[in-house]
């Protein structure tokens, strides 16, 4: 630790000077990104009925309103289903398409990749018009499946990024000698191929539940009251009524969005660990 602080102090002025610079650049960057969230967090715990400072008192009666509302339960569990349903069918196209495109010889790799990570490029608005002008003629609108397909659709471009990442990490001389010692294509991919890409897998499939559960623009054009969510049900109660309870639902989303994304690090870290020790 002393040899550490001697050498950061024969560092030259100028240095000094730019890492401090670069840690209240930093600082000051994080502090304007979280102020929004640092301002409404507190008024989901104040007992008076409106979004003012000072607070009157200290309640968790909005989060007792938000987790008892029949509306609210019905848009968690919406939600979470949604979620759970369209990540599982965006990890296994997204998985499969990564491992086609990671081939060298795979034709029209150079027009096909562009078009699945589409939907991350073009505003959210289109894609949604997109959905509706083709859901519409086929009945899938104001209904699960089709907003299940959609929202597999917007989470496949995450899994095939994070999937390719780690599929072109990977050494594929390990698949090879398990084909070489009689493996089949699918004992190899079971037994080499998806251990060594998991954590990509794994991060793909969080990023697309994540996308998911936070989709409010895509749902407003195919989806109907049976199928309301998280954002749509926060949605409507900003256009209708305000109240304390929006904010409950909101904290409550930024603590699992914390947890999601805690999860990211880790399998990430994970993941260089294990590079490392292939090494």
């Amino acid at each position: 630790m002393a040899a550490a602080q001697k050498i950061h102090d024969n560092r030259p002025l100028s240095s000094r000077l730019a890492l401090k610079w670069t840690h209240w650049h930093t600082g000051i960057v994080l502090f304007f990104l979280i102020a929004p969230l640092l301002a409404i967090m507190p008024l989901s715990f104040n007992a008076g009925s409106y979004f003012s400072y000072p607070m009157t008192g200290f309640s968790l009666r909005w989060y007792q309103k938000a987790l008892l509302d029949p509306d609210w339960q019905l848009a968690f569990v919406n939600s979470l289903g949604i979620g759970a349903v369209s990540t599982l069918l965006a990890t296994v196209l997204g998985t499969l398409a990564a491992l086609g495109l990671s081939r060298a010889n795979f034709p029209f790799r150079w027009l096909i990749m562009p078009l699945l990570i589409s939907p991350m490029i073009i505003p959210v608005v289109v894609v949604a018009v997109g959905f509706y002008l083709v859901f519409a003629p086929l009945g899938l609108t104001d209904s699960y499946t089709g907003v299940v397909l959609a929202h597999a659709a917007l989470g496949t471009p995450f899994v095939v990024i994070t999937v390719t990442a780690s599929l072109l990490s990977s050494d594929r001389n390990l698949v090879r000698a398990a084909s070489g010692l009689g493996a089949t294509p699918w004992m190899a991919f079971r037994r080499v191929t998806l251990p060594l890409i998991s954590p990509g897998v794994a991060t793909g499939a969080i990023f697309a539940f994540a996308t998911s559960f936070d989709e409010v623009i895509v749902i407003l054009f195919i989806g109907g009251p049976s199928q309301r969510t998280v954002p749509r049900q926060m949605w409507s109660g900003i256009r209708d009524s305000i109240d304390p309870s929006i904010l409950s639902v909101a904290t409550l989303l930024t603590v699992f969005a914390i947890a999601l994304f805690a999860t990211i690090s880790w399998l990430r870290d994970r993941s260089a660990a294990q590079a490392t020790l292939r090494g």
